[in-house]
This record gives C-alpha cells, structure tokens and sequence, in this order.
C-alpha cells in the first residue's frame, strides 16, 4: 500500500513538472519576445543603455533571466531564454520588429518610406510649433506648489514609484517639464497603449479626407458568417466590438501571444472568434487597435504611402520630430502599442485633442472628432470613450468630470483637461498600484488656479 502511494506520488510530482515545464514552454516566445523587442527599442530608438532598459523595463518575472546579446553594428537584439531565443531588428525610420512569422529579407525589403522632418530649426519656432519657450509663466499657476508636485511624483516612494518623465501644459505654454536622473528632453519614451489614441487621430485625418467610414462594417473574410459581419470602426475603437478576448499582461494571453508571438497581430486578432453583438458589451481590447491600422492600410493602393501617412499627416504638421510608430512583422503599424516620442511631442499631441483638432490655424482633425474620443462607449460605464480612457466613471475623484486621456501600460499617461486648459504628460515603469495617479493629477491641479 505505501508502496503504490509512494508510486503515485512521485507520478503526481513528475507530471506536475512536466506541466511546468509545458508551460513554461509556452511562455518561452514571450520572454524572449518581450526581452529582444523592449531591449532593442530602448537602445536603438529610446536612446536609453542597455543597463538601464535591463534594470528597469526587463527587471521582472521570468524576463530577468533572458540573456541579451546586442548587436550595435547590424542594429539587433537576441534574447534567449532555456531552450528558446527571439530576435528583434532595427529598421530606420519604423523602430524595430520581432522576427515572427516573416523572414528578416521580407521584413526588412518592405517598402518604408522615410518623409523628411520640415526644413527649419524648431529652436527658432515659438512653443509649441517648435522649441523656443516664454519665460513668461500664464497667471494662475503657483510655481512653489507646482515645484511640490513635481518633487512628490519623482519621490519614488509609496504611491510616486517609476516616473521617468513629466510635462505639463498650461494654456498652451509648457509650464513644467522634469527628468529622472539618466533621462532627458534627447529620450524617447515608449507610449504603450497611448498609441492608440494617437491611430485615433489617425483614422480622423482619414474620415476628414473622405478616405474612410468608421459607420461601415469591415468587410474581413473571416467576418462574414456570424455577429462580426456587422462590426465597424466605430465600434473598434470603443471597444465594443464584440470578440473574445483577454487583456491580462501577466499571463499567456490574447495580448501577450499577440504582441511576441504573431507576425501579423492584425490577423491574430481578425481571428477571434466573436462573443457577442457588437456594441452590446465593452471590452478592452488591444487587438482591435491593429485591426483599424490594418483598415487604415487597405485605403493605400501603394504600400510607400500607407509607411508615409503617419509622419506625413500627423507628426510633421504637429511638430512631432522625434515620432517613431512601429510596425509589426507583416508591416502592419502596431496601433495598440508601440508608438516611441519625446515627453513634448506627447505633449503636443495632447494639445492637438485640447484645441479639438485646430492646430497652428489649422483643422488637421474633423470637426467634432475630438468629441467623439470624449464621448462614453456602449457599456464602459463612462471609463472609455472612442481609444481614449475617459473620468465620467470618476476613477480620478479629484479632478474635473471632463478629463480625458492617452493611457499606457506600466503607467504612461496623457491627461487632457478641457475645463482647465491643461495637459499633463508622465512616463515611467511603475507596475499596478506603485503610482497613485489621481493623488498626482490632484497635486497639479492644486498648484493652478484656473480663469478661462
């Protein structure tokens, strides 16, 4: 009798290891995905070492124990990982791609297409058009309180952990900007999930040429027999579309599997099946993103125009130098993710959404398009608009109802007060709970006394 227990216990114990091992199996392509594709952004195009991207943004689960070579000449990163290894390749202009699904050739021979910044110092421009800054500061703003609150977001201690980064916007004028030691106005900063505001404003410029009708359903193959034959846009970027789906970063997930392991995250996300009418449920989901980016594509006959809108008709007009939008491995811009840019060139975005898409005399975006994000999508309860995170849930008690923002993974933030005239920009790594955001959005507004 303890023979046969001992026997089944040790069957019991190797199985639950193998079932370990099985899983850890799975994860392998998104360790080494995340470490290889993180790490060569972060050299390559966020201007950051390989220390500080490793001791930072990689400093945890299993994506610690990735080993990193970094190749400076080829531009590459190889992350390995046990038996398993990913690599991640720099393309100028477009940041850098995960080898997935697609070979470096096919990758690499894509028609990108480098549009060249405007011909002109923007240290000669006024803010925010270009660089120069007032000296002026706007009536209203108390620089001693606003120098409090700037101090408590960079205290890095309960509730302040991981910003890299803030800039803040006041009446149009850059009122504050400040770095975490080892980083500088020269980094670029990964926006995660703000990238989706920022296809947002991309699928506007679209709709505002006659391009595209966010009311007309996708007409995607894999749609045309059940509930997703009806799904639009507009319903994608609410969020409501109605498919499966799991967001949650810590696990091997819809998210996870499609950020390191799909070669064309547009297609993953085509392919999940649909759980419900559209615009019945919300649901977050980053899949949906890429979707519109390919939507965005399909309106190119010419792939060279399609790498060229971006930077064509959105980062050059708003002054958006430092602008990287990445692609994914099928060439498809990562719209859910990886979008790389300067605290101020987030913070002129942020300033195009305040001013309702006029910018330097000019309407880049529809009218009303502005409203449109601020507007509550079917079921989020006042959380979400149209890929912008709304306050009329009052998830920030402290500020005012009409706060609407860019909002990333990790903590990056673009907070767009109408009422206040005021954007705040902060970046960082500060994983759940480390970073009391309305506690920090609270600590700004009080250091500025508000007269429109």
């Amino acid at each position: 009798m303890k023979r046969t227990l001992l026997r089944i216990g040790i069957l019991m114990i190797a199985l639950a290891i193998a079932g370990g091992l099985f899983y850890v199996h799975l994860l392998t392509p998104v360790i080494t995905g995340y470490a290889a594709k993180n790490l060569a952004s972060g050299i390559f195009v966020a201007n950051r070492s390989q220390e500080s991207v490793e001791n930072t943004d990689l400093n945890f689960s299993f994506i610690r124990f990735t080993s990193n070579s970094v190749d400076t000449i080829n531009k590459e990163v190889t992350s390995r990982f046990l038996w398993a290894s990913s690599k991640a390749i720099y393309i100028d202009g477009f940041g850098c791609t995960l080898v997935r699904d697609f070979t470096e050739d096919e990758i690499r021979n894509r028609p990108y297409t480098i549009v060249p910044l405007p011909d002109v110092d923007p240290d000669t421009i006024d803010w925010p058009a270009g660089d120069r800054i007032s000296d002026t500061v706007p009536a209203g703003v108390d620089t001693d309180k606003l120098k409090l609150a700037l101090n408590r977001a960079f205290a890095d201690t309960a509730g302040t952990k991981g910003t890299f980064a803030v800039a803040i916007a006041y009446k149009n004028q850059l009122i504050a900007e400040r770095y975490k030691e080892g980083f500088s106005p020269d980094n670029r900063f990964l926006s995660w999930s703000m990238a989706k505001s920022i296809t947002h404003a991309l699928t506007g410029v679209l709709v505002k040429q006659g391009k595209l009708d966010i009311h007309q359903p996708l007409l995607f193959s894999e749609w045309q027999n059940d509930h997703r034959s009806s799904i639009t846009i507009n319903h994608l970027m609410h969020m409501n579309a109605g498919q499966e789906w799991n967001e949650n970063y810590g696990d091997l997930s819809d998210v996870t599997l499609m950020l390191h392991k799909a070669g064309d995250m547009a297609r993953f996300s085509i392919n999940k099946p649909a759980a419900a009418l559209p615009d019945s449920i919300w649901l977050y989901n980053s899949g949906a993103t890429n979707i519109v980016t390919l939507a965005i594509r399909n309106t190119f006959d010419d792939e060279a125009e399609y790498f060229a809108f971006p930077r064509q008709e959105l980062f050059n007009p708003l002054g958006m130098r430092s602008a990287i939008f990445e692609t994914d491995a099928s060439g498809n811009f990562a719209g859910s993710s990886y979008i790389y840019a300067s605290m101020r060139d987030y913070l002129r975005f942020g300033l195009l959404y305040l001013n309702k898409g006029m910018w330097q005399g000019n309407q880049l975006l529809p009218e009303g398009w502005t409203d449109l994000a601020a507007e509550p999508a079917a079921g989020s309860d006042g959380q979400y608009g149209s890929f912008f995170w709304l306050n009329r849930s009052g998830d920030y008690p402290d500020a005012p109802a009409d706060l609407f923002m860019c909002r990333g993974h990790d903590g990056q933030y673009i907070y767009i007060i109408p009422s206040m005239e005021l954007v705040i920009v902060r970046t960082g790594f500060s994983k759940k709970g480390q970073f009391d955001t309305n506690a920090f959005v609270k600590s700004i507004l009080n250091s500025i006394h508000h007269h429109s």
